[in-house]
């Protein structure tokens, strides 16, 4: 089996674009499935071989998020061996994902929004780029892996637009506020060094995710804030404040850059208090 896994990462990342996060991650459980083989064949793989490493996996009580995963790798190595014609059937077609539930996600209420992001004051050093991290996870609903990789060239400040890469390494063109680019203008104009990226740590290389997280940190402390705030949180916020005053859901779900309508939905529940104030108002019985 071990003979087929680095031609199927190849193709994993040159044709199927996935990023190095999800490559790593199939490629811990498909070397997982190669130790459970042994000495066996891929090629005599059958569904009760597949039964048992399940088995197996279950017994060790893994979250079914986790189990999920792993039979996502199984399902897309055993694909591309059929495709490569190694194998003439795929005996994981058969195997059933558990149902996952999706856990709703948390947000900020439009006024700790403004309160995290008027935190960072004038006159400090790194003000202006935590205020322009801000100001931009919120305007555009862009995850912090996207924030980070984001270039001077990406942004167009005449267009109010800006390029970002996606999952799978796809480009899209985000809208961004005013506000939130005349704070980014402010920043650039003002830092000290010059880079390609747009947002540089105090060594003057890339800021990370990590980075970012520990600035948000910083300034839940300073602000005694009682929500715990995560990068991910301005994005649950942005899809669920715009729902909230009247965005569409498919303009929503083109925003966040969502695949599939399924996983913008999920934003709907959150928006109960406007739909029972809807009611309230417009109801005659209620």
């Amino acid at each position: 089996m071990i003979k087929y896994l680095d031609k199927f990462f190849t193709y994993l990342e040159v044709e199927k674009n996935y990023s190095s996060h999800t490559a790593l991650n199939y490629r811990i459980d498909l070397e997982e499935f190669a130790k459970f083989l042994g000495a066996a064949s891929v090629e005599t793989v059958g569904y009760p071989d597949l039964r048992r490493f399940l088995a197996q996996l279950k017994g060790r009580n893994l979250k079914p998020r986790t189990l999920a995963r792993k039979l996502s790798s199984l399902r897309s190595f055993f694909k591309f061996l059929q495709r490569e014609k190694i194998i003439q059937t795929n005996p994981a077609k058969l195997l059933v994902t558990p149902k996952l539930d999706k856990p709703l996600p948390h947000f900020m209420s439009e006024e700790e929004a403004v309160q995290i992001i008027e935190a960072p004051k004038t006159g400090k050093i790194n003000s202006p780029r935590d205020k322009a991290i801000f100001e931009i996870l919120y305007s555009t609903g862009i995850r912090v892996s996207e924030l980070v990789g984001l270039d001077v060239e990406d942004v167009d400040f005449i267009g109010n637009i800006i390029k970002v890469m996606g999952k799978g390494k796809k480009e899209r063109l985000v809208p961004i506020g005013d506000q939130a680019l005349d704070v980014l203008k402010e920043y650039l104009d003002h830092r000290k060094a010059e880079h390609k990226f747009v947002f540089a740590n105090k060594n003057g290389t890339r800021l990370t995710d990590r980075s970012v997280r520990n600035i948000i940190n910083k300034y839940i402390l300073e602000q005694a804030m009682a929500q715990h705030v995560t990068p991910h949180m301005f994005r649950h916020s942005f899809a669920t404040h715009l729902l909230n005053h009247g965005a569409d859901l498919r303009s929503v779900q083109e925003l966040l850059g969502h695949v599939n309508l399924s996983t913008t939905q999920i934003y709907t529940h959150l928006t109960t208090d406007k739909l029972k104030k809807v009611y309230d108002q417009s109801h005659p019985r209620a």
